[in-house]
C-alpha cells in the first residue's frame, strides 16, 4: 500500500481534510471526510485561468450539481478566497488540515511533511528548480495560514516518489560542481504514482505506469518503489506533451543561445510552452484536436505518431530498467480516455511478451488528504 494511505495511521474519528492543488493558472480544490477506514468525498471545485480574462470558477457538493461562481480571479490569493468562501456556502466549517501538492522541494526536501518554518524555508530555495509553480503555491499556503489560522499544513511534493531511484538513474553525467548544485533525475508526478500503486492490490513486482496528460512522465516501479522516471531535473524532460518539449540534444540549447535565445526567461517559455503537441502540429496541445486534424494536416499526424513512437519508445527503455514487464498502467487525461492512442502505442510493444495492461484514475486530490491526515494525526 503506498505510503500515506494506511487506514492504521488515520485518527479514528472523522476529520475533513482540504486537499489544495496549485497550478501555473489554476487551483483545484476537495475536501474530504478522513478517517480510520478511509475517506469520502465532500465537496470539490476548481479556479482555472487565474489572472486571465477568462477565469472560471466552479465548485459543487459530493453528488451533487456544479455551481458556476463567475466573477475575477486575480491571482492564486484570490482564487483560496473563493474556495474559502465555497465551503462556507456547502455548509463545511474550516477544516481540521491542508495538505498542498507542491511540484518539486529541491535537493533537500524529500518527503511529505508537515509545514514547519524550516520546511517553509527549503521551500522558498527549491523556487529556482519550478519557478512557474513553487512561488504561487507558497502564496497559497501563505493565504491558508491566514484565512484558516488554526487547521496545520502539509506539504506533500511530486518529487517524494522518486526518492529511492538509484545513483545509476539519477545521476546525470556532469561535473560534480554541477552536480552539487543538485542537478539531478527528480522525477514527477509522484502523487499521481502514489495513489496508482495505492490501487493495486497485489502491485506487481515489475510496473510500468505510463501518465499520459497535458504533462507525461513514464516511471519504472519495482515492487512499490521507483528506480527510473523519464522526467529529469524539472517537468520540461522526458517525452514530449503538450506544449513542453520533453528530452533534447542539449547542442540545441547551445544553438539557441547563440541564435536569439540568450534570455532564460525567453528560452523557458519558447521550451515550456511552444513545443511538444503543439509545436510540432503548430495546431494544437490537444491531442483529440491532432487526431480529428491528422486526415487533412500532415503536421497534426505528424504529432501524433511522434506522442506515440516516443511513449512506446520509453515504455520500453523502462521495461529494460526493470529486467521485463508484468503490468503497464495508463493514466492521466490521455492515458484514461484516449483509447486510439493507447492502442497505438500498445501495438508497438507487442515484443515485450505479455503483460497486463490496465487504465486507472490518478486520485491525487485523495491521495494528498489521506497523507496530511496521516502527518496530522
Amino acid at each position: 500500500m503506498a505510503e500515506g494511505l494506511s487506514p492504521q495511521k488515520i485518527a479514528a474519528e472523522r476529520r475533513n481534510v482540504l486537499a489544495l492543488n496549485c497550478g501555473s493558472s489554476s487551483l483545484k480544490f476537495a475536501v474530504y471526510a478522513c478517517h480510520a477506514a478511509g475517506a469520502e468525498l465532500v465537496c470539490d471545485g476548481m479556479a482555472d485561468e487565474v489572472g486571465g480574462d477568462s477565469a472560471r470558477f466552479w465548485s459543487r457538493a459530493a453528488g451533487g450539481e456544479k455551481r458556476e461562481e463567475p466573477g475575477p480571479i486575480p491571482d492564486h490569493r484570490a482564487a483560496l478566497l473563493r474556495t474559502a468562501e465555497a465551503l462556507e456556502r456547502h455548509g463545511l466549517p474550516e477544516p481540521d488540515a491542508v495538505g498542498h501538492r507542491l511540484v518539486h522541494g529541491g535537493p533537500k526536501l524529500r518527503e511529505h511533511r508537515r509545514l514547519d518554518p524550516e520546511i517553509y524555508k527549503e521551500l522558498q530555495a527549491a523556487a529556482d528548480f519550478a519557478p512557474l509553480h513553487v512561488p504561487t503555491a507558497l502564496s497559497v499556503i501563505d493565504g491558508v495560514s491566514k484565512k484558516m489560522p488554526g487547521a496545520p499544513q502539509v506539504v506533500c511534493l511530486d518529487t517524494a516518489f522518486h526518492r529511492h531511484i538509484p545513483d545509476v538513474a539519477m545521476t546525470f553525467a556532469l561535473p560534480q560542481h554541477v552536480r552539487d548544485m543538485g542537478v539531478e533525475r527528480y522525477g514527477f508526478h509522484g502523487i499521481s504514482l502514489e495513489s496508482i500503486v495505492a490501487q493495486l492490490d497485489p502491485v506487481p513486482e515489475r510496473l510500468v505506469v505510463a501518465h499520459l496528460g497535458n504533462g507525461c512522465s513514464i516511471t519504472a516501479v519495482r515492487g512499490g518503489v521507483s528506480v527510473d522516471t523519464s522526467m529529469g531535473l524539472t517537468p520540461t524532460g522526458g517525452i514530449m506533451m503538450g506544449t513542453r518539449s520533453g528530452d533534447l540534444d542539449p547542442g540545441i540549447i547551445v544553438f539557441l543561445m547563440r541564435n536569439g535565445y540568450s534570455d532564460a526567461a525567453k528560452l523557458e517559455q519558447m521550451l515550456d510552452h511552444e513545443c511538444g503537441l503543439k509545436g510540432v502540429s503548430g495546431e494544437s496541445n490537444d491531442v483529440r484536436d491532432l487526431m480529428r486534424l491528422a486526415g487533412q494536416d500532415g503536421r497534426a499526424a505528424l504529432a501524433v505518431r511522434m506522442f506515440c513512437y516516443q511513449s512506446r519508445k520509453t515504455i520500453a527503455a523502462m521495461a529494460a530498467a526493470l529486467g521485463g514487464i508484468d503490468m503497464l498502467v495508463f493514466t492521466g487525461g490521455i492515458g484514461e480516455h484516449v483509447d486510439q492512442i493507447r492502442e497505438e502505442i500498445c501495438a508497438g510493444l507487442r515484443f515485450l511478451g505479455d503483460c497486463q495492461i490496465r487504465v486507472l484514475p490518478a486520485r491525487e486530490d485523495l491521495q494528498i488528504a489521506l497523507t496530511t491526515a496521516r502527518l496530522t494525526v
